[in-house]
């Protein structure tokens, strides 16, 4: 079905090696709805690095936004991520109350459908695997309310170390987890390694209104 290639994209001093630009297979299958959850935040800053220096093992997420019916990029879609940090926490409620920005971030399409967003791998909280939420808006409308889901084998690396491994062990795997079972298969995000980080990509297929 041809190629979904990530525009050259200035990723700052962070370099990446050759992994952030390759191209991903478009997938025009509709991507799963799954439930908001009840740590949504409106108003989220447009930018690309949503870390605000929190540690973690870094995490370049790409993902990319097709017609369902016609598998073509959308341009100018926006994508809204948010997430835990490494210690499980999100920003503006619990410990997190402090901030209501960490881990949170809109991002535009470029011309090839892809978003791209700096950030950490997502730490875990009790009653829940590992995942990130994720909204697509394209014209004021949001086409698109979901969860991103790791692998659990890479998951487990990158546990075994800081910061994540003074947490001990995870308490629910991909597996175990009610919402991930509906659907989640669907939306896994694609792991490579790059260097010290990891690269994650999706391409999600959205139903135009």
């Amino acid at each position: 079905m041809g190629g979904l290639a990530a525009a050259a994209l200035g990723v700052g001093s962070w370099k990446l090696g050759g992994g952030v630009e390759e191209a991903d297979a478009v997938s025009c299958v509709l991507t799963p709805e799954q439930t908001e959850g009840p740590y949504y935040i409106s108003g989220e800053k447009l930018r690309r690095n949503i870390t605000e220096g929190r540690p973690g093992t870094p995490l370049w997420l790409r993902a990319a936004v097709v017609d369902a019916r016609t598998c073509r990029p959308i341009k100018n879609a926006v994508v809204d991520v948010w997430h835990a940090d490494a210690a499980g926490v999100y920003s503006g409620f619990g410990d997190g109350a402090g901030s209501r920005t960490f881990m949170r971030g809109l991002q535009r399409t470029n011309a090839k459908g892809l978003a791209l967003f700096r950030s950490v791998y997502p730490g875990w909280y009790q009653g829940r695997t590992v995942h990130v939420h994720v909204k697509v808006h394209v014209g004021g409308n949001i086409l698109h309310t979901g969860q991103l889901y790791f692998p659990d084998s890479v998951t487990d690396a990158v546990y075994r170390r800081a910061p994540y491994v003074q947490r001990g062990d995870r308490t629910m795997r991909n597996a175990d987890d009610p919402i991930f079972r509906d659907g989640g298969t669907r939306s896994m995000l694609r792991l490579r390694r790059s260097g010290s980080a990891y690269v994650a990509s999706i391409t999600m297929g959205v139903r135009r209104r």
